[in-house]
C-alpha cells in the first residue's frame, strides 16, 4: 500500500489555474496533489545575444523555492549570493524540455522567460514546473498570435512531465515526498503530447533496476503523461 493509499499507476490529484498573476503574458497556478508551483512566461523581445541573426527565437527557464516550500525553512539562494548546484540543474531541464516543443524559427528573435517558483512542495517539483511552464507558455505565445506579432503557432505539441520510480519494491507513477524519500529508484519523465520522449532521468537510489523494471516505469510515465496532458489541454481551451 502507498502512503497516500494510491494504486500503483495512480497520479495525485491535478489543477491547473490560469491568469494567475496581473503582468505576466502568461500564467498558472499547477497544483499536483501538495506539490504547488506558480508559473509565469514572460516575452522579451530580443533573442539572446548568440542568437543574434539567426532568425531563431529562445525559451528559458528559472526555477526557486520559497523558503518556507518545505517542512523546514530553506534560505533564499539571494541571500546566500549564488544558485545551488541543483537549481540549476532543474532550470535547464525545464528550459531543454519546453524547447522540445516549440519551433523556434516560427517565434521569431524574441525570448520566453518562464519563471517556476515552488510554493510547496511534495516531490516532484521539476515535472510539476515543466507541465505548468508549458501551459504558462502555450498562453504568451496565444498573445503573440492574437496581436500578430508572428503569424505561424511555434508550439509543436504538448510538454509534460512525471516522476515515477520503484517504492516497496513495486514500480509507482507520481511519487510524493514520502515515496520519494524511501524510493529504490527514481525516475524522471518528460515527454511529448504525442507520446515521444523528450528526457529521461533515472537512477538507482538503494537498489539496481531491471530492464524489466524500466520499461514498467515507462508504461507507467507514459499513462501518466496523458493524463497531464489532458488537464493542460482543459486550462487553455
Amino acid at each position: 500500500m502507498r502512503p497516500s493509499g494510491r494504486n500503483l499507476g495512480d497520479i495525485r490529484s491535478i489543477s491547473i489555474e490560469t491568469a494567475v498573476t496581473k503582468h505576466a503574458e502568461g500564467s498558472c497556478l499547477i497544483k499536483m496533489g501538495d506539490t504547488h508551483v506558480l508559473c509565469t512566461a514572460t516575452i522579451e523581445d530580443r533573442a539572446p545575444s548568440f542568437l543574434k541573426g539567426s532568425g531563431l527565437g529562445w525559451v528559458t527557464a528559472e526555477y526557486g523555492m520559497l523558503p518556507r516550500a518545505t517542512n523546514s525553512r530553506n534560505r533564499r539562494e539571494a541571500a546566500a549570493g549564488k544558485q545551488s548546484g541543483r537549481t540549476q540543474e532543474i532550470q535547464r531541464l525545464i528550459g531543454r524540455s519546453l524547447r522540445a516543443g516549440v519551433d523556434r524559427s516560427a517565434l521569431g528573435e524574441r525570448q520566453i522567460v518562464v519563471d517556476c517558483d515552488v510554493l510547496q512542495a511534495d516531490g516532484g517539483t521539476r515535472c510539476a514546473s515543466i507541465t505548468g511552464g508549458w501551459v504558462a507558455l502555450r498562453l504568451a505565445v496565444n498573445k503573440l498570435l492574437k496581436s500578430g506579432l508572428i503569424v505561424s503557432d511555434p508550439i509543436l505539441d504538448h510538454v509534460a512531465a512525471i516522476s515515477c520510480g520503484i517504492y516497496a519494491g513495486q514500480p509507482v507513477a507520481d511519487l510524493d515526498y514520502a515515496e520519494d524519500s524511501e524510493a529504490g529508484v527514481d525516475g524522471n519523465f518528460i515527454m511529448t503530447g504525442a507520446g515521444r520522449l523528450v528526457e529521461v532521468q533515472m537512477s538507482a537510489e538503494g537498489a539496481t533496476f531491471s530492464r524489466e523494471q524500466m520499461n514498467q516505469l515507462l508504461d507507467l510515465a507514459e499513462a501518466g503523461v496523458a493524463q497531464l496532458v489532458a488537464a493542460q489541454k482543459a486550462a487553455v481551451a
